[in-house]
Order: structure tokens, then C-alpha cells, then sequence
């Protein structure tokens, strides 16, 4: 599909996201910019990829990669299309279907060394939105390969309401997504230490 067409779908979905959830971004000790970056963020809902990519100004979001479960997002050609065409989404195997750590890590390493951003959820699945859930170790590998990146935390509110786990059809609410300081992994730091430290700093954010 042609180019223009991609640009099209992109603010169509970007319009009817903000209309949805009247999504506001909020930056607190940190503002936007382009370059490598990763945002990573609590897991309520199918639309929290979309939502924090639409809250980004829009020469960020063509830069911006959501990372998703491939099973999700290839289970139709409208999905895969959305997911590898319009979001330019990274695909990964989950569900006891993962090769090895760094052959899943590669292409996310790539897009950083390419100057891009990622979107990820730490959490790994969707939680009901009572609370945040450990974070796995993927945020962790990713800071330690690559220590300059910028780690920024986002705190989705009420997306869990607006489709929330096991539903079809989204109910328009107010949502904001709060950016918070960016964060690294420090020198010594062992990875229980840094992912509930990255998980705290999301936490916070909801205050």
C-alpha cells in the first residue's frame, strides 16, 4: 500500500484513539525528543501500544516501535497489517514459543542502534489494572546491552477501563499517559534491583 495510504490509516487510528480516550500526555522531569529511546509502561489494555504512540508529537511517533506478541497481532491480515505497516510494530514469540534471549533481543537492539524509540510492557501480559505486575527481565537485558539508552517510564490511567482484558468493544473515557524522569541501569546493579526500580518508577507516576 502506498505511502500516503500508510500516512492516512496512521491518523485515522491517532483520531480515533484521542476521541476514545481523550488521551493527554503529561511530562514530568522529562520532555520529548527524538532519538534511541525506551518507553516502558504498565499493561492493561490492547489499545496501550496504540495510546502511548498516538501521545507522542508526530515527528516522535514515525520513529517509535511498539514491541508486541507476534501470536496477537499476526492472528489477522488486518492486525498484521496495522502492526507491520502502520505502527512498524516488532513482532516477538512469547508463550513458551521464544528462541534463545539475544536472537529475540537483536532486533530491538537494531532499532536503538538506528536511532529509534521502543515502546515496551515490562509486565510481559495484561493485568486487570489493579496493579503493576513484576516486570520480566527483558527491560533489563536491553539496559545492559545498551547503558546510554534513555529508559522512560509511562503510567497509562484508566486504560484498563477503556478495554479492559476480555472485552471487544472500547467505552470513551478520560486517559492520560504521564511520562516520568528517564531512567538507567546503574554500574553493579543486579537485575531484581533495576526491574523493581523501573517498576517503582512507573508506579510513582500514578500519584
Amino acid at each position: 500500500m502506498s505511502g500516503w495510504r500508510v500516512e492516512c490509516a496512521a491518523a485515522l487510528l491517532v483520531g480515533v484513539c484521542r476521541v476514545l480516550t481523550g488521551v493527554r500526555a503529561l511530562w514530568r522531569d522529562v520532555a520529548p525528543q527524538a532519538g534511541p529511546r525506551v518507553y516502558f509502561a504498565n499493561h492493561a489494555s490492547h489499545l496501550d501500544g496504540l495510546v502511548i504512540w498516538a501521545a507522542l508529537p508526530g515527528p516522535l511517533r514515525q520513529h517509535t516501535h511498539p514491541v508486541a506478541a507476534r501470536d496477537y497481532w499476526d492472528a489477522s491480515p488486518l492486525r498484521h497489517w496495522l502492526a507491520g505497516e502502520v505502527f512498524g510494530a516488532l513482532l516477538i514469540e512469547r508463550n513458551g514459543e521464544t528462541r534463545d534471549r539475544q536472537t529475540v533481543l537483536e532486533p530491538l537492539l537494531a532499532m536503538l542502534d538506528a536511532g529509534e524509540a521502543l515502546i515496551l510492557f515490562p509486565e510481559g501480559t495484561r493485568g486487570d489494572g489493579s496493579a503493576i505486575q513484576p516486570f520480566k527481565s527483558g527491560l533489563y537485558h536491553l539496559a545492559r546491552q545498551r547503558p546510554e539508552v534513555e529508559l522512560v517510564p509511562v503510567y497509562l490511567e484508566n486504560l484498563n477501563r477503556v478495554l479492559p482484558k476480555g472485552t471487544v468493544l472500547p467505552v470513551p473515557l478520560l486517559c492520560a499517559a504521564r511520562f516520568g524522569a528517564p531512567l538507567r541501569l546503574e554500574d553493579g546493579e543486579l537485575r531484581a534491583d533495576f526491574l523493581t526500580r523501573a517498576r517503582a518508577a512507573v508506579e510513582a507516576l500514578a500519584q
